[in-house]
């Protein structure tokens, strides 16, 4: 089982994957204002290529996005790609 938690600052903020508490994975984000988000980077360790750490942490963060009322702009190829081959999660885009 995969458990992400989130580090967030004022500036700055990541989701960190965790599979039997091994650190798994990374994704990285910005805050830009109040409201919204850029998801700079994102990084999955080789040993748990496949494993859908990335969609883990990218569900997490629109999860985060929504109960919150922010956006997020996903700059990072990975997140960007995610967000195009799955439109239920397009909500959280910033138009």
């Amino acid at each position: 089982m995969i458990e992400v938690k989130q580090n967030n600052d004022e500036k700055h903020g990541s989701f960190e994957a965790f599979i039997d508490g091994r650190r798994a994975g990374m994704m990285t984000y910005t805050w830009a204002g109040e409201e919204r988000f850029i998801i700079d980077h994102t990084e999955v360790e080789e040993a748990y290529n496949g494993k859908g750490v990335g969609k883990e942490m990218l569900l997490a963060a629109v999860d985060y996005a929504r109960k919150n009322g922010k956006k997020i702009i996903p700059l990072c190829p990975f997140a960007k790609a995610s967000f195009q081959k799955n439109v239920e999660l397009q909500d959280v885009l910033v138009n």
